[in-house]
């Protein structure tokens, strides 16, 4: 796998504004700052000329959950700068786990689990709103999200997890973090495309836990 990028990350509000070039810098200018302002840029002159403007002008409206920029439609290849996401789940209901890949640097980003008595559909979601937040706090709008589960892409386009499982004292948690989830996406925006995995064409999603 190829270097990450290098990115420099504009804070217009947050303890101290200006530019910096890591996210732990960047990181403890907004971390505890509310309603924080900041966004990841390729070059320094980018990232330059953006200091010098309204935040504003770098921040898009609201995205509906149903539909994908045009530029972003009809890949037939793989996009590099990328998360992809996926969960594993013993049984249904069963122990899930639930991590996202890097396709950059081929790290693991995040993993989160095992939970008790969840689905690989609650799993596919989680991961796809965590990949979601991650890249927000991160200020990388931009980077796309991979996922296999038609199921859980559907969910997030409709803000909500319509998922049959029954709560028990068991996955309380597990539901806690689908309302946690469900809360998150109609109280924030993004601008990162949540993408279908194309399994037949390019084989399992690299997150896969390779279980099947």
């Amino acid at each position: 796998m190829g270097k990450a990028k290098k990115k420099f990350y504009v804070v217009w509000i947050g303890a101290k504004p200006g530019i910096y070039d890591s996210w732990e810098a960047c990181k403890s200018q907004v971390s505890a700052f509310p309603d924080a302002k900041f966004k990841a840029f390729d070059t320094i002159e980018e990232a330059r000329f953006a200091y010098k403007k309204n935040f504003k002008d770098f921040y898009q409206p609201k995205q509906s959950g149903n539909i994908v920029h045009k530029k972003w439609m009809n890949q037939t290849e793989i996009i590099k700068d990328s998360l992809a996401v996926d969960a594993a789940c013993g049984g249904n209901p069963g122990t899930m786990e639930y991590r996202g890949i890097d396709l950059l640097t081929g790290q693991i980003a995040f993993h989160q689990g095992p939970f008790a008595q969840a689905t690989n559909n609650i799993g596919e979601f989680l991961a796809i709103v965590h990949a979601l937040a991650f890249l927000q706090k991160k200020g990388e709008t931009n980077r796309a999200i991979y996922s296999d589960s038609k199921t859980a892409i559907s969910w997030v386009k409709l803000k909500n997890a319509k998922t049959k499982l029954e709560k028990t004292r068991e996955n309380e948690a597990v539901f806690e973090l689908i309302d946690r989830a469900v809360q998150w996406l109609k109280t924030n925006s993004w601008d990162n495309p949540v993408l279908k995995w194309e399994t037949e064409k390019w084989g399992e999603i690299p997150a896969d836990f390779g279980r099947k």
